[in-house]
């Protein structure tokens, strides 16, 4: 069974603490930068008094520059980048940690009072920068709340606290409940509930189970003045817009997520895999797509590009899809039937279960995209991921490809679709450069600019899973186009004096203009 085996990995995957944010790759270094901030272009300082009122209400503080340093790193390469130049990224915040829902209030009602800057942050796997204190103020640190609350086994709902970390989180799913959500991202085990719904993130079993926003049946919220406010907590419903959705992705701007009830699944009994070879990445995609409107589901259907098949299965020669199943024996193997058939039509079979097997084995592993590359003092790599319709996909991947490599000191640009619909899919991008060290921030921005260009022309989606955070604010805009404004309304109209999360997502800041603006 794929959810129950993979319940092993992350606990044995790098040196962490389970059930505790990890430090990023570049963390690995014992001296903290000293610098100037790479990414903080003005703090707000939080009041003697405001100090005082956090220091009776929290659970701690702190102040001290090596640990709000150590406390507000994340996984985004932009950060990287200042980091291994001496440069921390948001030196200068308080950090304020809290195990309760009433001390969630109580701060957030503090710094909108005052006018302070309020950035919420949890496991911080973020790769885009969205838990970043770009204008200081204070770092509410949420791991505190933790935990399954309930569990309703005829509904197959559960509620659980938004500071829960992934794998404590499953684990006690899975042994207590005999259940799973079925959702595995990456970061599986140094990521929290609430970031999975904060950032509207998938699974790499979404194709079966959904994202996450597909399993959201309720949430709580802090509103920016410390109101509490609950929503949902129906399968369906006709009374107005679906107030549930305006918090799932909202990176903390619209408010702070407490809690959460989400759908579940009984675990699956069977399992099965097969794989197949295509002879370009466009015949690969079209199988999917047929797969998909045809009524098959399968957890797994990743479809990988030459480079990416050489670098992850040892097949380079080829465009490798990967379809693995879990669930109803029947459901399964309906599902997988259908699989074959089609990719039989244009593809060559290979062995379905070795592969299957290292790519088990191997799917935790940050930076195997990178592998092939050596990595010197001006190496920089970093995924984009997308999501487009299938009558533009195979234009995508060749023009975001050919974006990426057109700038200079690329080595390569890659991608696989990782999440498949009925009427498009995600394609996700890896690109890596190797410049003079001090050119990397340069060569990122132009990557970034070039692909996304690409991406705005062709009407995709800026982001699938990641979020967009500080790195694709720039392009949210356009992106959007007049559903930009909207969105402006409903922050300002939520978060009127702008304290929470500024200078993420695009949106205006009152604080003054972000590091990427």
């Amino acid at each position: 069974m794929i959810s129950r085996q993979t319940i092993t990995h992350p606990f044995n995957r790098g040196n962490y603490v389970v059930g505790a944010p990890t430090p990023p790759r570049y963390a690995a270094r014992t001296e903290i930068g000293q610098g100037p901030a790479s990414l903080q272009t003005k703090a707000v300082e939080v009041p003697a008094a405001v100090l005082a009122e956090l220091r009776a209400t929290a659970d701690a503080v702190h102040t001290d520059h090596d640990e709000v340093v150590l406390r507000t790193r994340d996984w985004w390469a932009g950060s990287m980048i200042g980091e291994t130049a001496d440069r921390p990224a948001t030196p200068d915040a308080v950090i304020v940690e809290v195990s309760t829902v009433e001390q969630v209030q109580a701060v957030a009602k503090l710094c909108h009072d005052n006018t302070i800057p309020l950035t919420v942050s949890a496991g911080r796997s973020n790769v885009t920068g969205a838990a970043l204190p770009v204008f200081g103020g204070v770092v509410l640190d949420v791991c505190g709340l933790t935990g399954i609350t309930s569990f309703d086994a005829e509904s197959q709902v559960v509620e659980v606290r938004a500071g829960m970390f992934g794998d404590l989180f499953e684990k006690e799913l899975q042994e207590t409940h005999g259940a799973t959500t079925g959702h595995w991202p990456s970061a599986f085990a140094i990521s929290t509930v609430g970031g999975w719904v904060a950032c509207r993130g998938a699974g790499q079993l979404s194709t079966r189970y959904g994202k996450i926003e597909d399993m959201v049946v309720g949430l709580d919220v802090v509103l920016a003045d410390g109101t509490l406010a609950t929503f949902g907590d129906y399968p369906r419903a006709a009374t107005g817009p679906d107030l549930r959705q305006l918090f799932v992705g909202s990176e903390g701007t619209l408010g702070i997520i407490t809690s959460v009830r989400l759908r579940t699944h009984r675990l699956p009994e069977h399992a099965e895999a097969i794989a197949y070879g295509f002879a370009t990445f466009a015949d690969g995609l079209e199988a999917c797509r047929q797969i998909m409107q045809r009524g098959g589901t399968p957890a797994v259907l990743r479809l990988y590009d030459q480079l990416e098949s050489g670098t992850h299965f040892g097949h380079p020669d080829t465009n490798l899809l990967l379809i693995a199943d879990e669930g109803d024996p029947l459901v399964v193997r309906a599902s997988m039937a259908v699989s074959a058939e089609v990719c039989a039509a244009t593809g060559t079979e290979l062995d379905g279960q070795a592969i299957f097997d290292r790519w088990l084995d191997e799917r935790m592993l940050v930076g195997k995209s990178s592998d092939g590359f050596t990595p010197g003092p001006g190496f920089v790599a970093d995924t984009l991921e997308m999501a487009g319709p299938w009558a533009k996909l195979p234009a995508i991947y060749d023009d975001v490809c050919a974006a990426i490599n057109s700038v200079p000191g690329t080595l390569a640009a890659s991608a696989h679709q990782s999440h498949a619909y009925t009427d498009g899919a995600c394609l996700y991008f890896s690109l890596r450069g190797d410049v003079e060290p001090e050119q990397r921030r340069e060569w990122y921005r132009a990557a970034w600019d070039a692909a996304n260009q690409v991406l705005i022309r062709h009407g995709a989606a800026l982001s699938h899973h990641h979020g967009s955070g500080l790195l694709r604010g720039p392009y949210l805009a356009d992106s959007l186009g007049t559903g930009f404004g909207v969105f402006e309304t409903v922050k300002n109209a939520l978060d009127p004096r702008g304290v929470l999360n500024p200078g993420k997502l695009g949106l205006p800041s009152p604080f003054g203009t972000g590091p990427l603006d």
